[in-house]
């Protein structure tokens, strides 16, 4: 991605044999012509067994910037083993960016904790790392297409304009009479206009009086798409490019108005200069806000982000202001883009995956910025990623990458997000509603519509879970163990990712709290189920003791019962049996009537005063709470489960 350097040398300096080879090597690094300076600089390192620091240096950027990332991680390794930490940052960070791009990611962190002992620089990497660790053990957000219109050079600073998109090429042989950019030998860019919807559309020139013999690239409009920014050399008359004394052709922003398909009223931004470099325009959302990357004194590395503010018109108010060291590093940040209250830039320094890399970072104020996160794979490489925009509603958009597989240089690649398979996080507790204490190794078992068994999961020792529920379901979960009730939740989710669901609490109530034994016989536990007199009418009193066998029967479906009925002796016998029996079946019928299936309840007898629980008998005096003690209805368990024999019958 060679293009993106700030500034254009012109070759203007004669070379003579009397030049020593490491000087013509130095003139071919100064006018960009990496490849004949590696040439030069290896054979000079290869006829002295400890070759100079300088040539060490120059050939480990000429290799970085020919983007031969394994070449340049030897000779900046040698560096590192000579000088140590006196190497420098910005050194560093281009050995850290060779190693991630040759895949030698372990090195790169061992190195970085090496080097920096500020510990806010460090936690602020490390930070960036945890984050991007855990995007690359998600499901990948987005898919990537190359673009129909890419050609062989390169192609890349993409932006919406009406149906279409304009971005910046090399593909014209043409212009300037065929002179080549020094840097990647390629021709000078040009903006192109194309309509991504339509793979037969062939890209035209954008404006054709805007075109000059060398750079016209990234621009960015107002909200009315009247107003345009774009970067360019500096030119004097007859469109020949306009060099500082050291030889070097700085960028600028210009801005001018669009009318009738012409580019008119084309103005210099205030805050350009000759000594360096402005390019890379971008509008914040409201029009108020030019952001843009330069190398102007001062700023913090290589390149850096830039903001000023305009006026209604478009006219520069501020003096331009750096965004500070939240964004900006020893290394290059460039192609700022804003979306909303989000700034997308590029960088190679901030905790990458090599190379540039694309980052996000919210605007809290115009000199706040959060912690710029990296964006992750697939929108993220090995190599440089750069030049990012998204459309306001769907959040799909366009960027540029020279990453394996492209058909050029650089391509533009649309990205847009792949449909949520996974849409809610759902976490929490499973405990014991009885004493509020975890239980672990609970099953949760996810189920579909046609309650097919998705997937089970279980709680760990803090009865904890977390299961991820998939987009446009209703999700069926069911928590359960051995011993206690089943609890069964309904959530359905929609077509898109929520808001992660936590610290949910479910209760299930364990079995031995709603039962009593007597000897082998295990029974529902309830009180007295109070009739009134010579009725088996179910009273008020009556039904809250049997709410409580309802409950019972509810939480464990499993369960069936037998009801028995029972008086006490005053009265005739077979009085007493019919009451009873009576009694029993007006209980069964209440149940039944609360939804109770009626396999669920085995018989619903009465024994009148023949089961007697103590000497009260026929005759026998007793007070009345000892006839009350054999005034009573039991609710056997007969089996738990459907394969499960009947307990012996007493």
């Amino acid at each position: 991605m060679k293009k993106i350097v700030l500034y254009i040398f012109m070759g203007t300096c004669l070379m003579v044999t009397a030049q020593s080879k490491e000087e013509r090597a130095n003139s071919y690094f100064e006018d960009f012509k990496f490849d004949k300076a590696i040439e030069l600089y290896s054979d000079l390192a290869a006829e002295k067994k400890r070759p100079s620091l300088d040539v060490i240096q120059r050939l480990a950027d000429s290799y970085f910037n020919m983007n031969r990332y394994q070449e340049a991680v030897k000779w900046y390794e040698k560096l590192y083993l000579i000088k140590g930490k006196d190497v420098g940052e910005g050194n560093i960070i281009k050995l850290v960016q060779s190693l991630k791009a040759s895949m030698q990611i372990d090195r790169a962190d061992e190195l970085l904790r090496e080097f920096y002992t500020d510990e806010k620089r460090l936690n602020m990497m490390l930070a960036q790392k945890k984050h991007l660790d855990s995007t690359l053990t998600q499901k990948e957000k987005y898919e990537v297409v190359n673009q129909a219109f890419n050609s062989a050079k390169s192609d890349f600073g993409p932006m919406f304009f009406n149906d279409g998109l304009i971005f910046a090429s090399a593909r014209d042989t043409i212009k300037s009479n065929g002179e080549l950019y020094p840097w990647n030998k390629q021709p000078y860019l040009d903006l192109y206009i194309t309509r991504p919807s339509d793979a037969s559309y062939v890209p035209e020139k954008y404006l054709e009086n805007l075109e000059s013999s060398y750079h016209d690239a990234t621009l960015t409009f107002s909200w009315d798409g009247q107003t345009v920014y774009f970067t360019r050399n500096y030119l004097k008359k007859k469109n020949k490019l306009s060099a500082n004394e050291e030889g070097l052709s700085n960028m600028q922003i210009l801005r001018g108005t669009i009318s009738n398909n012409e580019l008119i009223n084309v103005t210099s931004l205030s805050f350009n200069s000759k000594d360096y470099s402005c390019g890379h325009p971008a509008l914040s959302p409201d029009g108020r806000h030019l952001y843009f990357t330069s190398n102007m004194p001062g700023g913090y590395g290589e390149s850096d982000i830039y903001v000023v503010d305009l006026n209604n018109d478009g006219e520069v108010l501020s003096d331009p202001m750096n965004l500070g060291p939240a964004i900006n590093t020893r290394g290059r940040e460039m192609f700022p883009f804003i979306n909303g209250d989000v700034l997308y830039f590029s960088s190679d320094s901030h905790y990458g995956l090599g190379g540039l890399d694309i980052f996000g970072s919210v605007i809290s104020s115009k000199t706040d910025y959060s912690l710029p996160l990296n964006l992750g794979k697939p929108l993220n490489s090995n190599m440089d990623d750069f030049s990012f925009i998204r459309e306001d509603e769907k959040g799909n958009g366009y960027f540029a990458s020279n990453r394996a597989g492209g058909k050029g240089d650089d391509d533009i690649y649309r990205f847009e997000k792949v449909k949520a398979t996974d849409c809610l996080e759902y976490s929490g507790y499973v405990l014991n509603q009885q004493t509020g204490q975890p239980i672990a190794e609970a099953n949760i078992e996810l189920k579909n519509t046609v309650d097919e068994l998705i997937v089970v999961h279980r709680t760990d020792a803090l009865g904890y879970f977390n299961i991820t529920l998939p987009c446009n379901k209703k999700n069926t979960i069911v928590f359960s163990k051995a011993g206690y009730s089943k609890e069964t939740i309904v959530i359905e989710t929609g077509e898109n990712p929520e808001a992660p669901s936590v610290d949910n609490k479910i209760y299930l109530t364990p079995f031995d709290s709603l039962v009593e034994k007597e000897g082998d016989v295990e029974k529902i536990r309830v009180n007295p189920i109070y009739f009134e007199y010579d009725k088996s009418d179910i009273t008020a009193r009556a039904e809250i003791e049997l709410d409580k066998v309802l409950f019972a029967m509810e939480k464990f479906p499993d369960i069936k019962i037998k009801i028995e009925s029972h008086t006490d002796s005053r009265g005739t016998d077979k009085y007493n049996l019919e009451l009873s029996d009576d009694r029993a079946k007006s209980t069964r019928r209440y149940l039944l009537s609360k939804g109770i299936d009626a396999d669920r309840i085995e018989s619903a007898n009465g024994y009148g005063e023949y089961r007697l629980k103590n000497e009260c008998s026929n005759g026998v005096k007793c007070s009345d709470q000892k006839h009350l003690e054999n005034r009573r209805s039991n609710f056997i368990i007969v089996s738990k489960k459907a394969d499960e024999k009947p307990y012996a019958k007493k």
